[in-house]
């Protein structure tokens, strides 16, 4: 067995030693400290010699773990240059603890729940930030970019309601939306676009989110749009939060691009939704190793200043070492036992320890045990804040220990189903007041409510709110509405281009798109506010050819020479680079996407983002993301790339996207289009522009992104024709008329969008001239916006309006019955079937996709020409209007 005290060989053995005597001196002086002190003295000595290295710059592995003590010695905060008035500060605080918990229990009686626990923990978090560091918006019209935790929210309202910017009213319809003057359960901009910035509570994608914010921020002031470098990103989480997969997958990115402008400050309560987060282990240490290994900042403020006797005290290390092991289950039971547990259980575990027990009265235990952490004193968080900002050259985390619930009373703090617990009795209200010593009577409790608690708006408290946050530049959190001038329109030569068609030639509807973005960043006045964003499939779109141009966005600029820089589409890299390539990472790439499709409102520059990717990695990978875009009132472009079924041949099942447009149909903040032909795609992006950018016409909302499905599929490309564009918007226009073989001849209405519209074509060919049918072809462009039309229409109605929906005036003079074909599944088309008044069926590629020719997958999934003519047919025969016969002979024919 080896033995754990000695020394094991490492690599560095292997490493050639120019004085193996001196390295003999050493190895023998560790032997000796194990021997003659033990071998915690030696891990001991180890440590600070390992930490002096690593402080003198010396290229050795950095400590994954240090000890569990604060980063910040207590001796060091005296330095710190706090200048705060900390009496009054904490009567803030007190009064924001109460009113958040006051809005939270009055409104359980309507049954709407709340959380109160969370803020309890996290309020000096908060508000030391707020009246320190956290900058506004009124200097810059930038200020921080607060990502708020959106378990928090409660108190982050009280607050607002202490500076005169919410009324009581307001907090009694916290959770209460429908009337119109509610406040959101949490931060949430479309609901609230006054004050919040950033949704955050679909756990994860806030770290995510700030992370590639401070990113974003780094390239705007690199390109030159705007020095934003005053900015902070401040991301407020739960230790629970960071087991979410997006929490931390970003974090290698905001090492190596040094982005010294983001803090996470992590609330390690130690406790998730239903219990521990690490019962068994010690989430502050787990979440130390992962930063530190990632490049990051750790700065740990776990214990307050009771403490300091007790570290004072502890002159073998026995303290240090037993906070190390003790679970942080057990840190939460302490909370709630009596001294005389904590002394058996704490301090019996070791003789040293138990000596120590002796110097301590009871009190002092329960204070140290059960009040004192670092998260829960101003000065330690103002320090470990300072710290933050002033460290340069990499981001900052903070690990700030505190107690769920704290001065909730006992039954609330650390208590596992605390989550969940929506109100207080009046009785737990009034200790909750005297531990906070608010002058509330008790007659306020008269009628068994609640009341709500304010100084007064001409109080010194409120007075020295305002005044800090007039020093740091306003109110926040804050979203701002900029007056912002419209973005001029491109020159209509660059979407008239593709009206003409492509002649002979053959031309991807991907490859069309990639030459009118290609146009349009040339554009003199608006081009450099466009931002390309592509996640390591740049070649596979046809964008290489950017490269050399625009430049892909590096902080460092381009350090090597590119092995291909003899060629003329060569790789790139550049400070003020334009495009952003992000590696095979869809999340980072929405996240960009985020952050540049809302510069217009956090930053007041408007930016307009395309990113474009295989489609199938789009809504299916990040609709959480596409949520929060649309929470988040975000505006540009979505392209998803060799879209469809089946016309991405040989890629198979997990690449053939037959369901992006309904996942996107479900987001109301999405415009959705599956254009067939170039000119289609130039005009909805001009569409696109003037609605998001330009001049939206009365009664349409900005605040809208697009998708756009385009496809990696060669054909020719047709000339526009006269007065489509008006269909094209709304989704669906009348492409080809068929020419009757005689005046009774059948008629059917085939109903295709992007690549399907090529299989209608050819079958309408062949239902003219081997089955004497007419069918005339239409273009659906837009399933999605023909049925939220139908459905505002149906709305309309049930207020006394009259209103035909667009696809049944569209339809009007159209006889015969619809047959609807998509390379998605049925379900797309069918968004509008009750809206259509004659008979109607549709044709799809439902089911998995697969690998094969492209011709042999629509045969497959039943959308081919020849499936197509069949199914026509069959809904004439149903009508009478050709013999049953004739569906039985069309199978026979094609080989169905």
């Amino acid at each position: 067995m080896t033995d754990p005290t000695r020394i094991q060989p490492s690599e560095l053995d292997q490493l050639p030693d120019r004085d193996p005597e001196e390295t003999a001196e050493w190895q023998a002086s560790l032997d000796a400290v194990a021997k003659a002190a033990g071998p915690h003295r030696a891990a001991y000595l180890m440590r600070r010699t390992l930490e002096r290295a690593e402080g003198a710059g010396l290229a050795l592995p950095k400590l994954l773990e240090t000890d569990y003590v604060n980063t910040i010695p207590t001796a060091a905060e005296a330095g710190s240059g706090f200048d705060g008035d900390e009496e009054m500060e904490a009567k803030i605080t007190a009064w924001n603890r109460w009113n958040a918990a006051a809005m939270v229990s009055r409104g359980s009686k309507y049954g709407v729940g709340g959380h109160i626990a969370t803020f309890a923990s996290a309020a000096w978090l908060y508000e030391t930030g707020f009246n320190h560091f956290f900058r506004g918006k009124e200097q810059d019209g930038s200020g921080d970019q607060l990502f708020i935790q959106g378990h928090a929210s409660p108190g982050i309202y009280a607050r607002a309601f202490l500076d005169g910017r919410l009324g009581e009213q307001h907090l009694d319809n916290f959770r209460q939306e429908s009337g119109g003057n509610g406040l959101p359960s949490y931060p949430h901009p479309r609901r609230l676009p006054w004050l919040w910035e950033f949704p955050t509570v679909s756990m994860g994608l806030g770290p995510l989110s700030a992370i590639y914010q401070a990113r974003f921020n780094r390239y705007l002031t690199n390109r030159d749009i705007k020095d934003v470098s005053n900015s902070h990103v401040w991301a407020f989480l739960g230790d629970g939060e960071m087991d979410e997969p997006e929490s931390t997958a970003a974090l290698a990115l905001a090492a190596r691009e040094e982005l010294d402008n983001l803090t996470f400050v992590i609330n390690c309560n130690l406790q998730r939704l239903d219990g521990p987060v690490r019962a068994n282990f010690k989430i502050v240490q787990e979440l130390e190793a992962q930063f530190r290994g990632a490049g990051w900042n750790v700065v740990k403020s776990l214990w307050g200043n009771a403490w300091d006797e007790l570290f004072q005290l502890d002159t073998t290390g026995a303290l240090v070492r037993r906070l190390r092991e003790v679970p942080d289950a057990q840190i939460q039971t302490y909370q709630t036992r009596d001294a005389a547990y904590i002394r058996d259980d704490f301090f019996g575990k070791d003789p040293a320890l138990v000596e120590m027990a002796k110097l301590l009265s009871d009190d002092k235990i329960i204070e140290c045990f059960q009040y004192s952490r670092g998260g829960h004193e101003p000065r330690k968080v103002y320090a470990a804040y300072k710290a933050a900002l002033e460290h340069k050259g990499a981001p900052t985390v903070i690990l700030a220990q505190t107690v769920k619930g704290f001065t909730l009373g006992k039954g609330f703090e650390s208590k596992n189903a605390n989550h969940q617990m929506k109100k207080l009795s009046v009785d737990e209200f009034k200790g909750m007041r005297d531990l906070l010593g608010l002058p509330i009577p008790d007659s306020a409790f008269a009628d068994g409510q609640v009341p709500y608690g304010h100084p007064g708006a001409g109080s010194p408290e409120v007075r020295y709110l305002q005044e800090r946050r007039a020093a740091l530049g306003g109110p926040a959190p804050a979203r701002r509405t900029h007056a912002l001038d419209p973005l001029p329109a491109p020159a209509d030569k660059t979407f008239a281009a593709f009206d003409k068609g492509s002649g002979q030639q053959s031309v991807a509807t991907t490859m069309a798109f990639v030459r009118l973005m290609k146009d349009l960043i040339r554009d003199k006045q608006t081009g450099k506010r466009w931002v390309p964003i592509v996640p390591d499939e740049a070649r596979t779109f046809g964008m290489e050819s950017l490269f050399p141009s625009l430049g892909i966005y590096s902080p460092k600029g381009q350090t090597y020479e590119p092995v291909d820089r003899d060629q003329l589409m060569y790789y790139r890299e550049a400070k003020d680079g334009q495009i952003l390539n992000e590696g095979i990472t869809e999340a980072g790439s929405m996240a960009d996407f985020i952050a540049a499709s809302t510069a217009y409102s956090t930053h007041g520059e408007q930016m307009i983002p395309f990113y474009i990717f295989y489609s199938m990695f789009g809504w299916q990978r990040t609709a959480d993301q596409m949520w929060q875009l649309g929470d988040q009132l975000g505006r540009g472009f979505l392209v998803g790339a060799t879209a469809g079924r089946t016309t991405l041949t040989g890629e198979g099942l997990q690449h053939a996207d037959g369901h992006s447009p309904v996942i996107a149909a479900t987001n109301p903040a999405a415009l959705t289009y599956d254009p067939a032909f170039a000119y289609e795609v130039a005009a909805i992006v001009k569409d696109g522009l003037r609605r998001m950018y330009g001049e939206a016409a009365p009664g349409e909302d900005p605040n809208v992104f697009y998708y756009l499905t385009v496809y990696n599929e060669p054909m020719p490309q047709p000339a526009k024709p006269e007065g489509v564009d008006e269909g094209i918007i709304k989704g669906l226009y009348r492409f080809k008329e068929g020419t009757p073989a005689s005046a009774d001849a059948p008629r059917v209405q085939l109903l295709s969008s992007g690549t399907a519209i090529h299989w209608a074509l050819k079958a309408q060919d062949m239902l003219a001239a081997e089955w004497g049918v007419t069918a005339d072809v239409w273009s659906a462009t837009s399933w999605t916006e023909l049925r939220r039309d139908a459905l505002e229409a149906d709305a309309a109605l049930l207020r006394g309006e009259e209103r035909v929906p667009y696809v049944r005036q569209a339809l009007a003079d159209a006889p015969g019955p619809v047959l609807a074909v998509t390379d998605y599944m049925r379900q797309v088309p069918d968004q509008i079937a009750q809206w259509v008044e004659q008979d109607y069926s549709s044709l799809g590629a439902d089911g998995f996709g697969l690998s094969d020719t492209r011709e042999a997958a629509r045969r497959h999934f039943g959308v081919d020409a020849e499936s197509v003519v069949v199914a026509a047919l069959a809904q004439l025969a149903r009508r009478g209007e050709v013999p049953a016969s004739a569906v039985k002979d069309a199978r026979e024919r094609y080989g169905l």
